[in-house]
């Protein structure tokens, strides 16, 4: 399970969601749970909370942006209560083997005697064929030779070591908590190209977002995938959150209908899971950029959060999915799937070497607690085991 949540002080008012289009009614005192008296640094990479959050303002009437009423779909159950933080030994080794086949080419090159020009060459190929970049590759080379030099070592198990330590210090940027909490709702506008696991993983993190307390809506705002919306909704009921959804909607008039409902109602997080769509395609992105426009006029501090899912099969294809993202959307964020089925993990060092924007989540699998809040030590590790 994930283990990036600082929960809420026990006295942090909640603001339960009114029922139907009725006034959201004073705050009640909060029962989610608080962490043990006297722990410090209870969880690992936790979100950030802010106490003592005022609830927030009905909203004046309809703007009259969306002429279709959205249909939202009423949890039936109360979310679960939450469960004690997971095990992340657990974590390490799902992480080891899902990274092991780019780590592996990796570090057979450290099976030899002898520390010289050959086995630095070696490891240089090795880094560029795991999409590292040339210059991640240049620059942890230049690192580990001066490790090498100040810790006078003669292993080649220990040259690994260091690589590991150098590798963790190029990573460490893009290690950051998501942050929910400091405005209510907490809006979350995520995006990615078809395929890379961007529905999926909306539904991984609205389920531990849930488990946790937090209570969550979702904008099916993905109006153009055949089957989005029903695959979306299949994730709100599982996990008994409300959903806001049009058929054949306008994506961002599904977006302002979604985060209208979630301050109304006093959410803590909306969620906006927008089309797949490539970075080539302007017209798609004109309308991500819509969406984004369009979400600021209900609340205009949203989206507090603008994420990418990328697959990390793609290699340096994710670098430049990134970088077009970014231009178009300012990215706060990156989830990084599928790194169980690739030999080009190597590209998150390129990330942190060109464009460093904090990776939240990644995966390694299609279960649920296969998607885990990033550790750069973690990660550096787990590759070089």
């Amino acid at each position: 399970m994930f283990s990036f949540f600082k929960k809420k002080s026990a006295d942090t008012p909640e603001t339960p969601a009114p029922a139907d289009s009725a006034p959201a009614p004073a705050p009640q005192t909060s029962d989610k749970p608080v962490a043990p008296a006297g722990t410090k640094g209870w969880l690992r990479n936790p979100f950030a909370s802010k106490e003592n959050v005022e609830p927030s303002e009905n909203l004046p009437p309809s703007s009259g942006i969306s002429s279709t009423p959205p249909v939202v779909q009423e949890p039936q159950e109360k979310p679960q209560a939450p469960t004690a933080p997971g095990d992340r030994k657990g974590w390490m080794d799902r992480l080891k083997v899902g990274l092991r086949k780019t780590g592996s080419s990796i570090s057979t090159i450290f099976t030899g005697t002898k520390i010289d020009d050959a086995l630095y060459e070696e490891l240089e190929d090795a880094l560029l064929m795991a999409d590292t970049g040339v210059k991640a590759t240049r620059h942890l080379l230049i690192d580990l030779k001066q490790r090498v030099k100040d810790s006078k070592t003669t292993d080649p198990a220990a040259v690994k070591a260091l690589l590991a330590d150098a590798l963790a210090d190029l990573l460490k940027p893009l290690e950051k908590p998501l942050v929910v909490g400091q405005h209510t709702p907490t809006v979350i506008m995520v995006a990615g190209v078809n395929g890379a696991g961007k529905t999926t993983s909306i539904g991984k993190l609205t389920k531990h977002l849930a488990d946790h307390g937090e209570s969550v809506l979702l904008a099916a705002a993905d109006t153009f995938r055949a089957a989005a919306r029903e695959q979306l909704g299949v994730w709100a009921t599982r996990n008994t959150v409300e959903i806001v959804s049009q058929d054949g909607g306008d994506p961002a008039a599904v977006s302002f209908d979604a985060v209208s409902a979630g301050r109304a109602r006093g959410k803590d997080v909306v969620l906006v899971d927008t089309a797949g769509r490539l970075p080539t395609q302007l017209h798609l992105m004109e309308e991500l950029k819509k969406i984004k426009r369009v979400v600021t006029k209900a609340d205009a501090s949203a989206p507090h959060e603008v994420l990418l899912v990328i697959d990390g099969n793609t290699g340096q294809n994710a670098l430049n999915q990134v970088k077009a993202f970014d231009d178009a959307l300012q990215l706060t964020g990156l989830i990084v799937t599928k790194l169980d089925g690739t030999a080009k993990g190597g590209v998150l060092a390129a990330i942190a070497q060109e464009k460093p924007i904090p990776v939240y989540f990644i995966g390694v699998g299609e279960k649920v607690e296969d998607l885990e809040t990033f550790s750069a030590k973690e990660f550096a590790q787990a590759l070089l085991a």
